[in-house]
């Protein structure tokens, strides 16, 4: 089978693999207190260039979403914006309303929100009969594979200033976005545009593992506390850290995502040659190419991938997902089957 359902299912890349047989008999500190995660945040707050920016290993991307997000909206009746394509609101079982805070849904044409977005939502929630919107939530990339340019992103923390919002990023594909041909964003801008984000490691090289990075002061105060309290702190937290310096160092991070851009832009390219469109402008590595119905059931013999809910003229969309392990002869078979 040709695998292009998602970015995670391989296990580690060999680098961060490496890492963790080399140091798998050392003995640590648990609970992320082990130099490996001091090690590992230190270098997070160089590259970013925040030196007091707080920096917290989780294993997951609904964690640690659940986790930030339910310590950050302080009150009960806080509530988070997210386009309706938002991994909140369809990919973590209700994760955020399970901890007591609304998620309001913004319907967007292609998953990505604007100023106007926070605008209409803050307009409706006029007083106390509705819940109180205190949160902003984006990834980037986005669901729809998707990025924010910067003029994009600094819009938004303009809104949120405005309104005395949170503006939080789910990075869970950052690798993708920050190598993406059209990016402009640099990992020390993330500071000057969310007061909080996770740099992704699950779906960008990591065995498992997401990196919370704190920036707003507001927000700091007791977050281990609520990490353990939400079953988030890892016993062997240095498992963490051993992967993010892997990763993060000699630029393998960036590398990696860089190659997912590159296979995902050789099956764009192939799969316009042979006239077929996408419902999705292509950026980075998710793609939704309209394909007729006989097409996608003859792929679905030999390729691995997700059915997507968009329809056109009787075509229909799926979902390709290239990886950090996508290969040039996974990419050159999947064209010649179409």
């Amino acid at each position: 089978m040709i695998f292009l359902k998602n970015d995670y299912s391989l296990g580690a890349c060999p680098k961060v693999m490496n890492a963790l047989v080399e140091t798998n008999l050392n003995l640590s500190d648990g609970y992320g207190t082990d130099e490996y995660c001091r090690e590992g945040a230190d270098y997070i707050r160089e590259l970013i260039k925040c030196p007091t920016a707080h920096v917290h290993f989780l294993m997951a991307g609904t964690q640690t979403n659940q986790t930030a997000l339910a310590a950050f909206l302080m009150r009960p009746h806080h509530s988070v914006i997210s386009a309706d394509t938002g991994h909140i609101c369809v990919h973590e079982t209700g994760a955020i309303e399970a901890t007591g805070h609304k998620v309001i849904h913004v319907a967007t044409p292609q998953g990505k929100l604007t100023p106007e977005d926070i605008e209409r939502v803050i307009e409706f929630h006029e007083d106390e009969h509705y819940v109180l919107p205190k949160a902003v939530y984006i990834s980037n990339s986005t669901e729809t594979g998707l990025i924010y340019k910067k003029d994009e992103l600094l819009a938004l923390r303009e809104a949120c200033d405005k309104h005395d919002l949170i503006l939080y990023m789910d990075g869970a594909r950052l690798a993708m976005a920050l190598t993406c041909q059209d990016n402009d964003v640099k990992f020390e801008d993330l500071p000057k545009i969310a007061d909080a984000f996770y740099i992704g490691g699950t779906k960008c090289g990591a065995l498992f593992g997401e990196a919370l990075v704190i920036v707003n002061d507001k927000l700091k105060e007791d977050m281990r506390y609520l990490i353990k309290q939400r079953g988030a702190m890892l016993a062997k937290g240095r498992l963490l850290g051993v992967q993010f310096n892997a990763l993060l160092k000699d630029n393998t991070y960036l590398e990696l995502g860089a190659h997912a851009n590159k296979m995902a832009k050789i099956l764009v390219d192939g799969i316009k040659a042979k006239g077929y469109e996408f419902a999705i402008p292509p950026q980075t590595n998710l793609l939704f190419p309209y394909f007729p119905p006989e097409l996608i059931e003859k792929l679905s013999k030999s390729v691995m991938f997700e059915p997507y809910h968009l329809k056109k003229d009787g075509m229909k969309t799926i979902r390709l997902v290239t990886s950090w392990g996508t290969t040039e002869r996974e990419v050159e078979e999947f064209l010649n089957l179409i």
